[in-house]
């Protein structure tokens, strides 16, 4: 079995709205796929893909091929990269996983594609598990619906919302840490929490602690959490304890494979050092858990203690970030303190601002400078780096206040934008380091005048901008934080900011989707602060467009009706020009805009025009490459990141160019279309500037005096350039829609025309705007009626001359032309007929009431109140007889009593007036005689009178558009009630207020070289009046009336356009999907509303469908339109659909809204029908469902193409969609398997099922009693339906299920929607005879079928062993499944168990379990968590969906029906064993950092397991126990197995809970109620344990499944199943070889049961989960699970797993001698020596340790001992650790059980008696893997160690060094040798010495019967020990003196005495000879001849020499 998990992938390009994406998977032809996920950047899977490989196993060179595709879209169109996995690792290592991280994806041509993928492979060989492959075998199909969650999966949270995580780090074993005799523990920080291992001793630790950590955190800020771990020396003080430490981040542990690091050795550092070299080693184990995402399991490798295969070392790059803050610049101005009160303009002061960074959890701040606009601060912030960086950004913010809490701006530096690793260039081009600058940054924040509209957009408005300059350096920041940035470096970053004058110009095409009146709107464009009617810093410019009164489109929205007069905005600034900058990034991004259209068209391309559309792309893209490189290689590079990315770009086009030129067009799109995209994706990553230094343009909404919403637009986007129309942006001088949004609703949608430039450059800006522009100035002569007469006197609250909003303005006599400007003609009156439209424009129907008011008379009567007609509020209006039909309008029904309310029968309702002349607070529908006024309503309805030209030209027509000249004279006034209402031009009855607008145009005095748009910024002139005409008289009059000095209004600009272009959008609106519903509600009655530019239209109201089918075509006739047509194609206005449910009256609720784009054809002769696309609808919680639609734009032209276009059809009142947009449909049908309903909440009496697809439903009768069947009385059902043929168009199949009552109530009680109904390839399949597992047949009838055996003849030596073996248990059969051969005391050809590391329903054999009926849960109707999370479920519904086609022929018969033959639905008493083996990977419950576990089941209301049976203080408990129960199924279906904390005072915690579906596993086909075990025993441990035997078992299984009944012969060899024929011989090679063996005719049973492929004996490994923490892993289970229907008889014997009990050993350790230990001491003499003894203990029994005596006065570091150590000590040999239990305190109430590796350690010290002995070396021995022993001491030497000591470990693998042989004392039992004894210095290990030892191990019975022992105590035997012989010198010197002098003195320096005598003797002759020379010569002198003479003469001789010493020496003593 090959096995692969898809884990995640990462496309950098991902949009986050394509059609979704998966990954294929192909391996020896048979391809596999994941399930489709949304196309994000980082998609998970966590999906595990198999392929069987039956008798065919891994060969070398096998590889496998993957690729990641689009969902929906032809090969080889949808690809995003493939790549190739070769599998030689697995076919090595089958054990260990291959794990792939980051596999970088290629194209078709091997180039990278910049899209990777991380996965790992598994391989199971063939027969590991005991089954046998047969030809019957067939896999069955995929369930044809998208998988169900698990219940357990918790609710997905918003995008960015906070979510669930959990970080696990477990601390396995140090190794060579740095030190002597030292005891470390370990400290490990997760975030801010702090954990800490027991103490442990020596340098190689074993821990095994697990430390957990949850946090609630969104994902981004999860990642950046620090994980740090710390190896402390528990015996040093505090400053020196620190051993090496170890950092690094969550999401380095979250990118790797499974979210996971496993068995990792971490290289532990000195951080004062960290270059140094390495402190020693720590193996761990960390692992992330995402809420809903489980964890890849690594088993322990092999090498466990291969250090370099499996080692994470820390980044081996340090540097530094230099962060330098110069100055900022346009700072806002400080706020009130109380916004109630206004501020005066100007006395306003600036803020005291101060800036903060943070970078990688570090942040700084600069000083707090006094309040400015412009504050220096010239400061440099230091942060530390490593490479490659972990944390990708630097967060800035402006700060305001003395103790700068309050942020005013933020801005965020992304290093991936201003660095390159290099991996994204090819060809030598290196990558760069950070840098940035010098350059402004803009910072963006909070408006505080827009804080109330509760924008969700916080950080819309400029800010501010900071001038920075980042800059990386090598090295480590030498603990500096900040510094003073230079005086020279200051001076230099000037000559970088020369400004240059900017104009900004938009001209407002459109405005709709507006808020309703009255308040009149304004839009505001502004460029920094520049433009910003708030901002008092910068001049005021024409940047806010007039006021304008939206007006009803006629059918639900508003828009301004602007028509041929635009309105027109300019701004003037100054900013650096960085055109260099601007230029290559919109060249690139054209570049990149061509290409992605070229992409898309080849990607819909077919047949012969793929090579001419491929043809285009390549020459496009060679040319484009060319045009570019000549643009770019003159770019001036002021900064180093410019250098850098100019680089970068010219190294990219320049290889994209040649391989576009070395490209075939002929090579077909399979070759050229994944290159192309390659090349668009490493354009696209190259096309950003982080130095853009100019800020967003910014366009806000002005509801009155509010801001409601707003918008930004990228600078670069419209900024001009004189390179050409490449190198502006893309929508410079372009017509573009944009949205303005605010809290997820959109406020208004514009459709405008923007242009950025330098002023100089703005000559042709006046061609580009295709009207003709007027400058005017505008001021509103203001009147009131009194005493009959208008004029300005009584003018109380408004001025005598205003703007359009009433706010004071200057005369008309006083208002100058700007400064360049003059007067073009006289004033002229001409009113704004836009503000006059009223409410009732483009409404068809007007309600129009009337209040008749009376009073109560004297007398009690009632009689006409003074005010006898009013409004609602009580306003006089006229009497309903007075009231006339207006123009236009027609009244339908005469006057009205609005009898209906709180009214009487008459209609009247009664109060009391609170004072003279004023109308009752309150009115009341009964009459009291204290009552004092009444009044009824009176109604009447007028209707519009349908007007040829419509509603359109009738609002046209009223603003006289297009009119040549002016038709209103210098009395058009507009008149109103009221100075705040509506103003008409007709007056009427009780108007007391009167205006009009005086206009006066103006143009240039002379014709600028300019655009004269920008040239009125500033003040007006102050020109000679003398040519002025004088005021008129009356406006003289009131000159004193207008005092206060008031500012000028600047000129107002229009845009006119002549004549309109009509065009006719067409909305096919076909479908709408998976609408939610709103609030609690099960259904909606949807309609869709569709705006386009000032036009509305809407869909019928379907009732009671969350999908509903419209089939509508809605129709926009004669839409205007304004401008060149081929703008309109270029950029075609947005078409918005909104969904609402209009159930009831009113607006309706907001279900969902997309934005869509139409087709434009300017010429209809060549239009093609459009394409049905879904579109995604998001709704106020996110995605709300999609939209199946399609948009076109028609020109009409006046030569009346248009009309030949044929009309939609009418259908029943409405247009339906014509053929060729319409999606094919035919006939299919969809089988429905309505088994039951489970898990049903509340009080559900009757429950049925409804099922809804493509405009069908269909209802199952109900249930009549749940309690006691809650499956339904009918289960099969079918259902025929009409759906379309494409695969992306079909609906999905909604499930409701209502609950029966009386009188007809049928409330909903859930609903879900299944997603991906596929149809079936091929045929429908056929009868069910040959269905179930026993699948593929062939033709030959009756032929004998050759099986492959799955067990191997056995090997005489296993033969041996298992002759010598003991009786196996379970156990034996679970470590064999683990694949330790040495656990289970077994051979190799017994019975065996499947260990599946998953569970059962997640294996993919199995198909979830779900292969007779699946599980749907049901939500509440309507109902969505909080923060737009998924709903918890309230019930499953069972069952299964088929759909396949059906003939369209009647004739044609029907294929066979599916659900047939179905198992009966009655509950079944069922008997359920439950296996609990044992748990790991459990969180710790208590202080301690353990739990105390114990099992609890429970089954409907049984629940076993007692608290006192919990195993204490352990994460790993071993629990092998067994629980029986009795239930019902399916009332009693679901079981859970839970694990509880046990705590001395209750409740106990839970730890985790598993639930297990009991009636899938009865159902399933699989087989899954009992596993198959491999061999038939009739006794024993695995004696057969089923109710039936296997030849009943396999005919029941045929007659299950529809096969007929197997035959077997008499001898039972021979059995005939499914049209075949078996021989036992095919699975036994000659007789049985285990013991209790069956008859043959039950063991072939077996096997070909077995080979079916059902569920065999087996082990599964669930996860638990708490309810406490949702989706994440608890720790895991293994366990399993037996069920047996009481009808089928009783079962077997259960099954004993009593765990095994660890064993006592005995380890005999004799220490005969050492050499060359290290001499530590020195004597009197000046010798090196040691007295020398040895400790020795087990590893975790320190209290045990035990010593040598002392060999004292070693000179040569020899010692003899001759003592024995004996340590008795249990052994688990399942798990091969010793067991040491014990209390940790003398508090404790439970023993603690400690499991830790056998390891002896001994240690070598030197002893002193007035001092602290000294640690000579240490020698640790592994019993399980132990060193072989040298045979002398001279070859005894130290082996290389595990790693290198290297701080390069990237050179290890040319020097891997040799590991040493190992055994194991567990079956060596006896070794003997020397050992080399280990010590540190510094941070390098060396020989100390040398041991010789005997190690022996005994069993507690061998040690009984041989007994030894300690030292050479009795009984010395076994060996006898004699006492050590040792030289005289070991003893003390005080008691031999002079034997320590001989040895001490003479045999140690015995040549230099010898030598030194030997001088001493020939210096004394020398001595004699030189005193005796002088006389011997004066003799000479004297007496030549004197040794002539003989005899006596000699004699005499010799007595005068004598006489002459004698004489010599006496004078020598003289003084």
């Amino acid at each position: 079995m090959l096995r692969l998990l898809v884990a995640n992938a990462h496309i950098p390009g991902a949009t986050g709205s394509g059609p979704g994406v998966y990954v294929s998977a192909c391996f020896r032809g048979v391809p596999r796929s994941t399930r489709v996920v949304p196309e994000e950047h980082s998609p998970t899977w966590n999906e595990t893909l198999a392929w069987p490989l039956g008798a065919r196993p891994l060969r070398p060179k096998t590889n496998l091929s993957l690729r990641l595709r689009h969902w929906g879209q032809p090969a080889p169109w949808g690809d995003l990269g493939a790549t190739t996995v070769s599998l030689d690792q697995l076919v090595a290592d089958p054990k260990l996983p291959l794990s792939l991280s980051q596999v970088p994806l290629m194209d078709s041509n091997g180039q990278p594609t910049g899209c990777t993928i991380t996965l790992c492979c598994f391989y199971v060989p063939h027969g590991t598990d005991g089954d046998a492959t047969v030809p019957m075998q067939r896999r069955v199909p995929p369930p044809p619906v998208s998988p169900v969650p698990p219940m357990h999966s918790p609710s997905k949270p918003r995008a960015g919302g906070k979510e669930e995580f959990q970080v696990r780090v477990r601390v396995i074993e140090g190794h060579q840490l740095q030190g002597n005799n030292i005891k470390p523990v370990v400290m490990v920080f997760i975030g801010q929490h702090r954990f800490r291992t027991r103490i442990r001793v020596g340098n190689n630790p074993y821990y095994n602690e697990v430390f957990y950590q949850s946090f609630h955190q969104t994902l981004e800020q999860m990642l950046m959490e620090p994980i740090r771990i710390q190896v402390l020396n528990s015996r040093a003080i505090r400053f020196k304890a620190i051993i090496g430490v170890f950092q690094l981040d969550v999401g380095t542990v979250y990118h790797a494979p499974g979210h996971s690091l496993s068995w990792k050795w971490l290289s532990l550092q000195d951080p004062q050092c960290p270059d140094a070299g390495s402190c020693g080693y720590l193996r761990v184990s960390m692992a992330v858990l995402r809420a809903g995402e489980p964890v890849l399991e690594e088993e322990e490798p092999e090498g466990d203690k291969d250090v370099e295969a499996n080692l994470l070392q820390p980044s081996p790059c340090a540097a530094t970030l230099q962060l330098r803050i110069y100055r900022a610049e346009d700072l806002p101005l400080a706020e009130p303190a109380l916004h109630c009160l206004p501020s005066v303009r100007g006395k306003r002061s600036f803020v005291a601002a101060a800036v903060r960074a943070g970078f990688a959890g570090r942040t700084l701040c600069t000083q707090v400078m006094p309040p400015s606009p412009n504050p220096v601060w010239n400061e440099v912030f230091f942060f530390p780096l490593r490479l490659p960086p972990i944390c990708d950004e630097i967060q800035l913010a402006i700060l305001s206040g003395p103790r700068s809490s309050k942020v005013l701006g933020t801005a965020t530096l992304h290093l991936s934008h201003i660095s390159s690793a290099g991996a994204e260039c090819e060809e030598g081009t290196p990558g760069f380091l950070p840098c940035f600058g010098p350059c402004f940054l803009p910072f963006y924040g909070p408006r505080a005048d827009a804080a109330r509209t509760s924008s969700a957009y916080t950080n819309v408005a400029y800010r501010g901008r900071v001038l920075l300059e980042l800059s990386t350096h090598m090295g480590s920041p030498d603990g500096h934080q900040r510094g003073t940035i230079n005086l020279e470096d200051v001076i230099r970053v000037q000559s970088h900011l020369p400004r240059h004058r900017f104009g900004l110009c938009g001209v407002f095409y459109s405005a709709t989707m507006v808020p309703a009146g009255p308040e009149l709107l304004r839009f505001e464009l502004s460029l920094g602060n520049h433009g910003d009617t708030g901002d008092v810093t910068c001049k005021p410019a024409a940047s806010i467009t007039p006021h304008g009164c939206p007006v009803f489109d006629g059918n639900r929205y508003h828009y301004l009706p602007w028509y041929g007069d635009k309105p027109v905005v300019t701004v003037t600034s100054s900013w650096e020009d960085a055109a260099h900058r601007w230029d290559a990034l919109n060249l690139l991004r054209a570049v990149c805009r061509r290409l992605e259209k070229n992409v898309k068209e080849l990607r819909r391309a077919h047949g012969d025009t793929e090579g001419d559309i491929g043809r285009r792309l390549l020459q496009e893209l060679v040319g484009d490459c060319r045009r570019v490189l000549a643009q770019l290689d003159a770019q001036p590079t002021p900064t180093p990141l410019d250098t850098h990315l100019r680089a970068a770009r010219l190294h990219l086009l320049r290889r994209v160019g040649t391989a576009a030129a070395a490209v075939n067009p002929q090579d077909g799109c399979g070759t050229l279309l994944p290159m192309a995209e390659a090349w668009l994706r490493s354009m696209g990553a190259l096309a950003v500037e982080p130095q853009a230094a100019v800020p967003d343009v910014l366009l806000w909404m002005l509801r009155g005096e509010r801001r409601v919403a707003c918008a930004r637009i990228p600078a670069p986007d419209i900024m001009f350039s004189r390179r050409g129309p490449d190198a502006c942006g893309r929508f410079c001088g372009r017509l573009l829609t944009l949205f303005l949004v605010s809290s997820g609703t959109i406020h208004a949608q514009l459709r405008l025309r923007l242009w950025l430039g330098p002023v100089a450059d703005s000559g042709d800006l006046p061609r580009l705007i295709e009207g003709s522009l007027r400058v005017y100035a505008e001021t509103y002569e203001n009147q009131t009626k009194l005493l009959g007469k208008w004029g300005a006197r009584g003018l109380t609250g408004s001025p005598c001359f205003s703007d359009g909003a009433g706010r004071a303005g200057l005369p008309r006599h006083r208002i100058r032309p700007p400064r360049g400007w003059r007067w073009d003609g006289p004033w002229t009156v001409e009113p704004q007929r836009r503000l006059l439209l009223d409410t009732e424009t483009n409404v068809g129907e007007v309600l129009e009431e009337v209040y008749e008011n009376e009073s109560r008379r004297p007398d009690g009567d009632w009689g006409p109140a003074t005010v006898a007609s009013t409004d609602a509020s009580g306003e006089e209006v006229p009497r309903k007889e007075e009231v006339l039909c207006p123009q236009g309008w027609h009244v339908s029904d005469g006057w009205r009593v609005d009898v209906m309310g709180a009214v009487d029968e008459a209609g009247w309702e009664y109060g009391v007036s609170v004072g003279p002349g004023s109308p009752p607070a309150a009115w009341h529908p009964t009459e009291k005689t204290y009552h004092t006024h009444r009044r009824r309503r009176w109604l009447r309805t007028r209707r519009r009178v349908p007007s040829v030209q419509g509603p359109e030209q009738d609002v046209a027509t009223f603003l006289q558009l297009h009119r040549t000249e002016s038709a209103a004279g210098s009395e058009a006034w507009e008149y109103g009630s009221l100075w705040s209402r509506r103003f008409h031009l007709q007056q009427r009855a009780g108007d007391v207020c009167r205006r009009r607008c005086w206009h006066r145009h103006m143009v240039p005095a002379q014709p600028p070289t300019v655009a004269p748009l920008f040239l009125l910024e500033g003040s007006p002139d102050t020109e000679d009046t003398a040519g002025e005409e004088e005021p008129p008289a009356a406006e003289q009059k009131t000159r004193g009336l207008f005092q206060s000095a008031q500012e000028q209004a600047l000129p107002l600009i229009l845009c006119t356009f002549q004549r309109p272009n009509f065009f006719q959008l067409r909305c096919y609106i076909f479908q709408a999907l998976e609408l939610s519903p709103h609030g609690t509600k099960s259904t909606a009655d949807p309609v869709a509303h569709v705006s386009f530019v000032y036009i509305s239209q809407s869909t019928q109201v379907l009732p009671r469908t969350l999908d509903p089918l419209w089939d509508q075509t809605l129709l926009f006739h004669r839409v205007l339109l304004y401008g060149d047509p081929r703008d309109v194609q270029d950029g075609p206005p947005a078409v918005v659909v909104e969904v609402f449910d209009q159930d009831g009256g009113g607006a309706g609720d907001f279900l969902g809204r997309s934005v869509c784009t139409p087709d434009v054809w300017l010429d209809v002769g060549h239009r093609r029908p459009p394409r049905l696309q879904r579109y995604p609808l998001l709704g106020s919680r996110g995605r709300a469902g999609e939209l199946l639609a399609a948009f076109e734009l028609l020109h009409d032209t006046e030569d009346g193409a248009l009309a030949q276009v044929s009309s939609p059809p009418w259908r029943q009142g409405i247009f339906s969609i014509p053929m060729g947009v319409r999606p094919v449909l035919r006939p299919m049908a969809l089988e429905v398997l309505a088994w039951g309903l489970r898990g049903l909440r509340g009080s559900v009496r009757a429950p049925s099922l409804e099922v809804q697809c493509g405009g069908r439903v269909l209802r199952t009768p109900p249930i009549a009693d749940p309690a006691s069947n809650p499956n339904f009385p009918i289960n099969a059902f079918l259902l025929v339906l009409t759906l379309p043929l494409e695969q992306e168009l079909m609906p999905p199949v909604r499930l409701r299920v209502l609950d029966v009552r009386d009188f007809g109530y049928r409330p909903e009680v859930g609903q879900t929607c299944v997603r991906g109904l596929r149809q079936p390839r091929g045929q429908p399949p056929g009868p069910r005879q040959g269905s179930g597992q026993g699948g593929h047949r062939d033709g030959d009838t009756g032929d004998t079928v050759p099986v492959a055996v799955p067990t191997s003849p056995r090997s005489p030596q296993a033969e041996e062993e298992a002759e010598g073996e003991e009786e196996e248990d379970w156990w034996s059969k679970f470590y064999a499944a683990l694949g330790d051969k040495a656990k289970s005391r077994r051979g190799t050809s017994r019975d065996s168990l499947k260990l599946y590391s998953c569970e059962l329903e997640a294996v993919p054999e199995f198909e979830g379990l779900q292969d007779f009926c699946r599980s749907f849960p049901l939500f509440p109707p309507g109902a969505a968590a909080a923060g737009g999370e998924d709903p918890q479920p309230v019930a499953e519904f069972k069952g299964l969906l088929h759909l396949y086609p059906v003939p369209e022929d009647p004739a044609e018969p029907p294929p066979p029906r599916r659900f047939q033959d179905l198992p009966p639905s009655q509950p079944q008493r069922c008997l359920v064993r439950v296996y609990v083996v044992r748990a790991f990977d459990l969180p710790p419950r208590d202080r301690n950092g353990l739990c105390d576990p114990y099992i609890r089941v429970s089954l409907g209301a049984q629940t076993l397991g007692q608290r006192d049976q919990y195993v204490p203080n352990t994460l790993e408990p071993v629990f092998g126990r067994v629980f029986e129960l009795m239930g019902t199924i399916p009332l009693e279906k679901d079981l859970r197995v839970s694990l509880l904390d046990y705590d001395l005072v209750p409740p106990d915690q839970e730890i985790g809970t598993t639930t297990i579906d009991l009636e899938n596993r009865l159902l399933s086909r699989f087989r899954a109620h009992c596993g198959l075990p491999a061999l038939y025993c009739t006794a024993g441990p695995g004696c057969w344990r089923d109710q039936l035997p296997p030849s009943q078992t396999l005919e029941h299984f045929a007659r299950t499944q529809g096969l007929p009944a197997p035959e077997f012969n008499a001898e039972g060899t021979e059995v005939i199943f499914g049209d075949h024929r078996f021989l036992l011989s095919h699975f036994e090679r000659g007789p049985p070889q285990h013991q209790h063996h069956g008859e043959p005719r039950e063991r072939l049973a077996l096997h070909v049961l077995r080979a079916c492929h059902l569920v065999p004996e087996h082990l599964e490994t669930r996860t638990l989960y708490s309810s406490t923490q949702p989706g994440l892993e608890q720790g895991k289970v293994q366990m399993w699970v037996d069920v047996f229907p009481i009808h089928l008889g009783p079962p077997g014997p259960p099954v004993d797993i009593t765990p095994r009990k660890p064993q006592r050993y005995e380890l005999r350790c004799v220490v005969w001698n050492t050499r060359d230990v290290d001499l530590g001491d020195t004597n009197v003499v000046g010798q090196q020596m040691s007295d020398i003894y040895i400790t020795g203990w087990l590893a975790g029994l320190e209290e045990q340790r035990q010593s040598t005596d002392v060999h004292y006065r070693s000179l040569d570091g020899s010692g003899a001992f001759n003592w024995r150590f004996v340590f008795p000590f249990e052994y688990l040999a399942a798990e091969q650790r010793c067991v040491l239990p014990g209390r940790k305190h003398f508090w404790s109430l439970d023993e603690t059980v400690l499991k830790v590796p056998p390891k002896l350690i001994l240690q070598v010290w030197d002893n002193d008696k007035f001092s602290a002995d000294d640690f000579l070396g240490v020698l640790e021995l592994d019993l399980t893997r132990l060193p072989l022993p040298a045979p002398h001491a001279r070859s005894c030497s130290l082996p290389l160690p595990g790693t290198p000591r290297s701080r390069w470990p990237w050179a290890w693998p040319w020097r891997r060094p040799q590991t040493p042989p190992c055994v194991s004392l567990f079956r060596q039992r006896q070794v003997r040798g020397w050992w080399p004894c280990v010590a540190n210095s510094g941070s390098e290990r060396r020989l100390s010495g040398k041991l010789e030892l005997s190690l022996e191990l005994l069993t507690a019975k061998e040690a009984e019967e041989r007994p030894a022992g300690r030292a050479r105590q009795e009984p010395n035997m076994y060996p006898t020990l004699p006492p050590p012989v040792r030289p005289d010198w070991s003893f003390l010197w005080v008691q031999a003196p002079l034997h320590a002098l001989r040895h001490g003195l003479w045999r140690q320096h015995r040549g230099r005495i010898s030598l030194g005598l030997a001088l001493l003797l020939l210096f004394a002759l020398l001595l004699t000879f030189v005193y005796a020379a002088p006389g011997y010569l004066a003799m000479k002198l004297v007496n030549p001849l004197q040794g002539l003479h003989t005899g006596g003469d000699g004699g005499g001789i010799g007595k005068h020499l004598a006489v002459g010493a004698e004489h010599h020496k006496g004078a020598a003593h003289k003084p």
